[in-house]
């Protein structure tokens, strides 16, 4: 039988939106471990695996616990300290908090919870310039090696400390895949050559919608309706747009209001299904699953 294609060849052959796919998170640990991952980052890399394990139970109920290392190879038994981010996303208030650790195991006096509510913890300095988070976990996904790697490569050259590696975000058969912290905006299919304009334009404070993914703070329908009123209204700035109150009217349809920055109000209904067509979503899937798909029904203009 011939060999399928991965996940992420796949979803480019069909053309599947990117919009919609940005994994839903509001607290984050990002926790630097060079050297190799395993496909479940945290127990399967060099971190002692009690305190690994530890990890991972408080994380688990909480927030989203990634591995990062500089793009490239560490050698073997790097003794720098670990670099930990602390960040919590939201539509307001998000804050990114970085602290050195001697020992990773500094990390199980942090309230994970908090983190999660948005109260600061006061665990390390604030951080004023963003975070760039590059999945390259090949062991999770091959595909997240084979786009992830050099789009890091790329942004490194660019943006230099700004750029990281990390474990698996979600969402694979979208590599490369990008995630701005604090605000979590997410960018798929970012190319080395599509690199700087996606992250040039972020940090100016604007979206390049045709890589944008969602916002981590929205489910899949919030984040879609408000790429399509981006893309009708042509709004690209990360604050244009301000979530105003979601209405379910049944059938899978949603209704989604937005106020914009400049005044006005947008309301977008969407319908949701699945697709017909279900496809492997990962390179390791065990059976195909058909992913959500969203149908723009309208889009009006309010005062």
């Amino acid at each position: 039988m011939a060999e399928e294609l991965p996940c992420a060849t796949l979803s480019r052959a069909l053309g599947e939106p990117l919009y919609g796919t940005a994994s839903r998170v509001r607290g984050w640990v990002l926790l630097e471990q060079p050297g190799p991952w395993g496909r479940d980052a945290v127990p399967e890399s060099r971190l002692d695996p009690g305190l690994a394990r530890a990890l991972d139970r408080a994380a688990a109920a909480h927030l989203r616990l990634l591995l990062i290392r500089r793009p490239g190879r560490a050698g073997p038994g790097d003794p720098r300290p670990h670099t930990c981010f602390v960040a919590h996303t939201s539509r307001a208030g998000r804050w990114l908090e970085r602290r050195r650790l001697d020992d990773p195991a500094e990390l199980l006096e942090l309230d994970m919870a908090r983190v999660v509510a948005g109260e600061r913890p006061g665990f390390g300095e604030e951080v004023t310039e963003p975070v760039y988070l590059v999945c390259t976990n090949g062991r999770h996904d091959r595909c997240c090696a084979t786009y992830g790697r050099p789009l890091a490569l790329a942004l490194q050259a660019s943006h230099g400390d700004l750029v990281w590696e990390s474990s698996h975000i979600g969402g694979d058969r979208f590599a490369g895949n990008l995630v701005c912290l604090p605000d979590g905006h997410y960018f798929g299919r970012v190319g080395p050559g599509d690199a700087e304009r996606v992250v040039g334009q972020h940090r100016k404070g604007t979206l390049d919608l045709d890589h944008w993914r969602g916002c981590c703070v929205d489910p899949p329908v919030v984040q879609a309706a408000e790429w399509f009123a981006r893309r009708r209204a042509g709004l690209v700035g990360v604050d244009d747009l301000v979530l105003d109150g979601r209405d379910r009217l049944g059938g899978g349809v949603d209704a989604v209001r937005f106020q914009r920055a400049g005044g006005g109000r947008l309301r977008v209904v969407l319908r949701v299904t699945r697709d017909a067509d279900p496809r492997p979503l990962t390179c390791h899937s065990v059976r195909p699953e058909p992913p959500l798909s969203f149908t723009l029904l309208e889009l009006a203009a309010g005062p």
